[in-house]
Parts: C-alpha cells; structure tokens; sequence
C-alpha cells in the first residue's frame, strides 16, 4: 500500500483499503484521505471511505498483458511441427509451417461481423483465417529432406491449398496487405508464382476450382465496380430498426454476429460479391459470371458442368447466411445457363428440435461416379422430427441435361447423414437420429433403384467399442474420391477402443454377405498407432506413430511384407522434452451409481507414486450427454497419446507441483424418455465425487486443495459444481453460458425450449443460484465470443451477480477474442492469470486463509 497511519484506526483504515486497492492509485486521492484525517473525525472518515470504496469497486482494473513464468513459457512458447499435405500415391508431402499464435495486433485489425461470418473489409477473406509462413516439399521418391519451395512472396500469408487434378501443382492464395492474390506451385520445379494481379473474394471461402484439365481455374474475384464498405460509425440513423412476426414460430439458436440493420445488409451485399473468371496458368483471364453473392462452385465430375449457387434477398435479422435465399443452377462450361436447378426460400422458420431440417430439397452435389448427375435430398416428413414417418429422408439423382424426372434413388429411416459413392453399382449411405442416438449404415445400388437399400450397421453411434469404422475411399475414373472396391467388398479403417485398450484396426468387408475379415490390428501397448489411409493396389497402410514421449510422425507400413515393415515419412522433434518425465496414465473408478469412469492422470516428475505425498490437484472435464449407461461408460482416452500442452490445457501445472486429471469422464444419462438434464446437476456432483475419490485414495492428492476448471460447457459445469457442491478450494471457468433462460430455445443437447421444462432451464443455470457460490471462482471470457449461446454478457452478468452477494470471483475480458483464443498476447496472459489464481487458492489456500484471519477473501 505504501500508506502508514499513526493512529489507533490504522487496522480498520488498512482492511477497507485492502477491499479495492484501486480506490488509492491515485496520489491525488491519498493526499484527500490525509487532509480528511486532519479535518475530521476518525469514525466519520471511515464511514465517507467506505462510501468512496463502494463507488470504485464498481471500477474495472487496468492491468497491461503479463507473461508467465518461465518455466511455463518454455511450455507454451515453442514453435510447433508443420502440417502436412500429401498426393494420392503418397509419394510427395507438403510441410506447412505457421506461427504458433497470432498476435493481439492482427486481431485488432478491423473487421466486420455480419450475417455470421467475420471479415476483414480491406482483404475480403475471413478476418480470423489461419496463415501459413513457410512451404517445403519432400519427394519420398527422392528422398525425405523437406525442399524448400522458391518463388514464394515475402512475409507469406497462405491458405486455401488446392491439389490439381493431376496432382502436379497446387493452387493457393497469398493475403498481401491489398487484398488476396493467386498463387500456384508447381510441384516439379519446386516454384511458386503469382498468376494474377487481381484481387479474389474469399469472404464465403471455395474460391479455387480446378477444371479437369488442370490447366485452367475458376476463380472468385472482386467486382470491378464494387462499392465501398460502408463505415457504420459515421452513419446517422434515419429511424428504428423493425422487425415483425405474424403468428409463426421461428425458434431459433441465439446466433450471433447477424445483420442488425440496413448498413450492415448494404455491408454483406459487398462483401459477397463476386465475379466468375476462369484463369489459366500464364494468368490470362476470361470473364464466366458478372457479379453476384456466389457461394458454392463444384465441378461436375467429367467436367463439363458447373454447379454455382449464390446468395439473394431478403436477408434476415434472426438466421446467418448459409439460411438466406439461395439459387442454385447448372452452367457448361461456357456459362450457358443449363438448370435452375432449385430456388431455396429464406429458411427463418425451421420446424422444432435437433433434427428439424428444410422440406425442400438439399444436400445438392455431383454423383463421384456419375459423369454429370446430381443428387439432392428431400425430407419424407415435412422436416419435422415430431411427424411419425416409416422412412424420414429420400435421396434423388438428376442427370444433366435435367430434362427428365428426377429419379428416386433410395430412402432412409433416420435423418441423412452422408453418401459414399462406389463404382455405380454400390454406394454407401448414413443415416442418424439424435433423440434415441441411433445411427445406420446402408449399402444400395444406385443403378437398380427398385431394391430397397440394405442395413449394414445398426447402432447407438455414442458407443465406440461397436464403431466398425470409415470407409476408404480412392480416387474413381472421374479422378474424384469415391470408394476403394475390390470385387463386392470395401475396407474399413477404424478407431479400436475396448476395454482392454485402443488398438486401431483395418477390414475387410463383402458388401453382399457383411461378413469381415481383419487385416490389420495396431498391438501397441505403449504407443498409439493411427490409421489414416490405405491403398489396397499395393497393400499399404499410412499411419502417424506416437507415444507419451515420443512427437507424432507419418509412416507408411507395408503389409505385405511378413513383419509389416515400417518406413518412416516425417522426422518431427518433441518440442516439449520438459514433460518427458511427466507420469501419465489412465485410472479407471466408479461413480456411486456403480458406473465406470476413467480420465487420464498426469504426476509431476519425479513423484513417488508407491510412496505418495499428497498434492494440491486440477480437475479438467467437459460433460457428455448420453441415452445408455453402457455407452456412458466406455473408455476413450488412450494413456499412449503424446503429452501435447495447448492453451487449453491443465497440462502445464503438472510442472509447478500439481497432480492433475484431465479428460475425466463427466457423462450426464437419460435413458428411455428421462432426457439427461433432467438429473443434470446430481450427476455433475456424482461424476466429480468419484473423480476426487480416486485420486484422493492412491494418496495422491490433497483433498482440501483441489481446483476444478473447464471451457464453454465446461466453464458451465464448472459453475454448477461451485454452486451446488463443497468439493473444491477454486474453480476456473473460461467462455461459458451462466443463464439457461439466455438460450431459451435449446442448448448443447437440450432439445427442449425454456417454456417445456422451466425447471431443467432454472436448476442448471447458476446465474439463479449464485447466492450459494462460497468458492473462489475465475471467469475468463473473449470479447468478441460468437458462438452460439456464449455471448460474453453471460460472463459480465454473472460476475456482477457474484460481486453483489459477496463472492470471491475475478473476470478477465480478453479484447478481440473469440469462443477459442488465439492471440500469444491472450495466451500468455490467460496462463499467468490461471497460474496466479491456482497459488493463491488452490497450492496455498491454507496460508491466505490464515492471512484473512480464517475467512475466505477476494
């Protein structure tokens, strides 16, 4: 404080300032509180700085970003591997390199919020797009040192990486401080060059399209003649924003960054605007459509037609773009007009639940195994979830020149979920259906219509131990991925958990008789293997290896070599041997219900795990709901993954002293017609309980000083837990939803709105019970949050809610960010606020409670 008093009062003066240190950082206002002192009386003093406290308590605490530690920096600040991009043969790989974070500087360049995206005005690209700063090439024929690539421009800004047909080069685009520019790298050469001086629009993304000659593009560009954004701070309003509802019901999730008035519809007009062009590799470009709102451009697959859709009006105030009027029509390839193939209505008002969808057509595309026919979906039931049909979605083909009928293809029980087309004679469809968690898999032959499709899997699609696993697929005649066929049969490439442990799996199923035959099963006990590819011509498996200590690397496994030999692709180093002593292992336990749980428990280094000193502990979950208990019980996480920090992560505690254990299973279960939130907050209790309980039991913790955290729906739980429990010294909750009655038309998997069940909405919500919260708790939240019910007001009401009952709570506002944070700026800060929170309530709770005089402060 910096503040002596020589009289009796010094202690009662020294505890009022002690409530908001802010009210005395100016020198001007010490000097008022002596000069009071002299002129008045002691208790009248008192009383006046009290009132003069309860005004700048209210006072918001200007803190410039802080860093770390530095033995978490070194944790947090480290340069991570490249992504990699490969061809089909898997005979070259693209290594891309990018920062770890983006600055506070780059976010803080203006952007506009309309109609749900977020755009940089100046470039016409996604404002928060990721950038890549460095290219390299490594040709597995040659060798497997990565190349660098020549030619790229200065300072690279990448992204929008798109193979060629023939997979020789790769268009991308540069974001220059003007605007977004096209780039193309020929593989050969190792160069890359700009075609264009232009300027694309990449506001609604799929910019690029690749004719099949790969020798020419369809290219998005900016209008010549566009108008100029339009700075809405320097409008005047003329009158109200209005808008009206005549009787219909348009239940809708709280969707943010929506078109709020004229200015902002006038905005997105320009930002969507784009002209047509096609562009060939010298950069010549020849106009193909003026300019329109163009969204989507897919080339049919033998490459004679386009399919482009594009946005028109009305637009709305309530629904994002992708739900505004939007045509789609078929052109050939010299922009005639061959179809309008469907004019889709402002889709405002949805029937009700989860699994509501348009009663017109959607989900339109190219056959892969067609030359040119499309396929569309309709809705058997209206859309609506609540119509009792014996079949829910049918799935048409139309072939061009769509002069005939469409044709009607198939039908499925559930709701569509995804197609996989074959050699013409069998595709593999999907199906899904959220209330009872039900998922199917058929097989039809899309040249014989008149035989119903074929059940292959029938499951609960929460229950991975029964997952069969993805199809491969391979590149057809059409040079498009449709499934990878030998005879009747195709390979399944599958996740692998079960009880004893996840062991990755590849099969071999007849897709007449569904019987399987297994082809590969991952033994690793002590590393994860991934499969991620397989080429049945040649028998190979490409897979990423991985261990608690060991960085994830890309190899390729032979199996038709007796012992499956393994050739390494990519030498990756770990970038954070810090951790490689770290214990790390998944502890399995039961809830009081009986139910089995698990997490993944992390010890610091050196830990005498057979002869325990208990530690101050992190608890890190998010709930999943869940229809079955069997589901709800299965093990999925895998001990052998590698111990990979981010700025999400508890991880980094395990370093300063902490046990913690993160991914514990928080499973919330409905069975039957119970809806899981029906039981939400006795289940939060029960799952932390049992989590507590089984560390606390190996004697690894501290049962007193445990923390429990969480992000958006975890942030949530976590202020349940606070509210409803007397389990934890501190709690951490960053970007979450406090108050049900904010999202009253459903959230996560609460299908039901506030006016069905205001009971589930007022139990689950701590904003109504935050008289009850005696923990210390610190809310993180971004500024700019735009996902879907956590707006940032959740935080700030919250806070103040807590604040004026007297808890110890803390917000942290974070400028420019999002739902996920992304600045290094914020990242550092957050680890810093998170770190000095946790030894403060959590590493040395007893210590401040006793400099409190036994009570629990802020």
């Amino acid at each position: 404080m910096g503040l002596v008093f020589n009289t009796k009062y010094n202690d009662k003066v020294y505890n009022v300032f002690k409530v908001r240190q802010v009210c005395l950082k100016s020198v001007y206002l010490k000097k008022f509180c002596i000069l009071l002192i002299i002129s008045m009386n002691m208790k009248k003093f008192v009383l006046l700085l009290c009132f003069i406290v309860s005004i700048n308590i209210l006072a918001q605490e200007d803190l410039n970003y802080q860093v770390p530690k530095k033995e978490l920096l070194d944790l947090i600040d480290v340069d991570i591997a490249p992504s990699v991009l490969r061809n089909t043969k898997n005979s070259v790989l693209i290594l891309l390199s990018r920062s770890t974070y983006k600055s506070i500087a780059s976010l803080s360049k203006k952007e506009l919020r309309i109609a749900g995206l977020r755009v940089d005005p100046k470039r016409y690209i996604g404002s928060r797009t990721t950038y890549y700063n460095k290219v390299e090439l490594v040709d597995l024929e040659k060798g497997k040192i990565p190349i660098p690539i020549n030619g790229l421009p200065n300072n690279p800004q990448l992204t929008n990486f798109t193979w060629s047909p023939d997979e020789k080069k790769i268009a991308m685009t540069h974001t220059s401080e003007s605007g977004v520019e096209l780039w193309v790298l020929d593989i050969d050469s190792r160069q890359a060059k700009k075609l264009t001086s232009s300027f694309m629009n990449s506001t609604m993304g799929n910019s690029i399209n690749w004719l099949k000659n790969s020798e020419k593009l369809l290219i998005k560009y900016l209008p010549e003649n566009r108008e100029t954004i339009i700075d809405e701070s320097l409008i005047i309003p003329t009158g109200p924003k209005v808008t009206e509802n005549n009787g219909e019901k348009a239940q809708n999730r709280t969707y943010q960054d929506l078109i709020k008035n004229p200015t902002d519809a006038k905005n997105f007009t320009q930002l969507s605007k784009s002209e047509i062009y096609l562009v060939d590799l010298k950069g010549n470009k020849q106009p193909f459509l003026d300019s329109r709102m163009y969204r989507n451009i897919s080339l049919s697959p033998n490459g004679k037609y386009v399919i482009v859709s594009f946005i028109k009006t009305p637009f709305s105030y309530l629904v994002p773009y992708y739900r505004f009027p939007t045509e789609t029509i078929v052109y050939d390839l010299e922009a005639q007009l061959i179809k309008v193939i469907y004019d889709a209505p402002l889709q405002e008002v949805l029937p009700k639940g989860f699994m509501a969808v348009s009663a017109n057509k959607r989900n339109i595309g190219w056959r892969k195994d067609h030359p040119a026919s499309l396929y569309y979906v309709e809705a058997l039931d209206k859309g609506d979830p609540e119509v009792e049909v014996p079949f829910r979605d049918a799935i048409y083909q139309w072939k061009a020149p769509f002069d005939e009928t469409p044709l009607l293809l198939t039908k499925v029980k559930n709701r569509y979920a995804g197609i996989i087309w074959g050699d013409g004679s069998n595709a593999v469809i999907y199906d899904q259906w959220w209330k009872n968690r039900n998922s199917k898999t058929y097989v039809f032959d899309p040249s014989n219509p008149k035989i119903p499709a074929r059940i292959i899997n029938d499951r609960n699609y929460q229950d991975k131990y029964s997952d069969p696993g993805d199809f491969v697929t391979e590149k057809g005649k059409y040079g498009e991925f449709i499934l990878a066929l030998q005879k009747k049969s195709a390979f399944l490439l599958g996740e692998g958990f079960t009880e004893k442990g996840q062991f990755p799996f590849l099969d071999r199923v007849n897709l007449e008789s569904n019987k399987k035959n297994r082809i590969y099963q991952s033994s690793y006990t002590d590393k994860f293997e991934q499969l991620y590819d397989y080429n049945p011509k040649d028998r190979r498996l490409n897979i990423r290896i991985e261990a608690k200590n060991e960085y994830p690397n890309y190899f390729t496994r032979n199996l038709d070599d007796m012992g499956n030999k393994l050739d390494q692709l990519t030498y990756f180093e770990n970038p954070f041997r810090k951790l490689e002593n770290v214990g790390k292992e998944l502890i399995t336990y039961k809830r009081k219900d009986g139910l089995d749980l698990s997490g993944i428990l992390y010890t610091p280094e050196g830990f005498d795990s057979k002869n325990p000193t208990p530690l101050p502990m992190i608890l890190w979950a998010y709930p999943r709901e869940f229809k079955d208990k069997s589901s709800a019980a299965q093990k999925t996480n895998n001990p052998n993954r590698f111990l990979y920090p981010s700025w999400a992560s508890p991880i980094y505690w395990v370093t300063q002293g902490y046990v913690v254990l993160d991914r514990a299973a928080f499973p919330i279960i409905g069975e039957g017609e119970e809806e899981p939130n029906d039981s939400f907050r006795s289940q939060l209790v029960a799952n932390a309980e049992a989590a507590i309980d089984a560390v606390v039991s190996k004697g690894f913790a501290d049962r007193n000083r445990i923390a429990v955290g969480g992000h958006s729906y975890g942030a949530f739980m976590v202020a349940n837990l606070l509210s409803h429990s007397n389990l934890f010294a501190a709690g951490i909750a960053r970007s979450g939803a406090y108050n049900r009655t904010l999202t009253p038309f459903g959230f996560q998997s609460e299908s039901r709105s506030y006016w069905e069940a205001p009971d589930v909405y007022y139990s689950m919500s701590p904003f109504m019970h935050a008289e009850k919260m005696k923990t210390p708790l610190l809310l993180v939240h971004g500024e700019a949050d735009n996902n879907s019910g956590t707006y940032p007001l959740q935080s700030e009401r919250y806070y103040n809610a807590l604040k004026g009952l007297g808890a110890t709570t803390r917000l942290v506002m974070f400028p420019k960010e999002s739902h996920g944070y992304r600045a290094k700026e914020t990242i550092l800060h957050l680890i810093w606020e998170q770190d000095q929170w946790l030894e403060k309530h959590v590493k040395n709770k007893k210590k401040y409670i006793d400099s409190n005089n036994g009570k629990l402060k802020g």
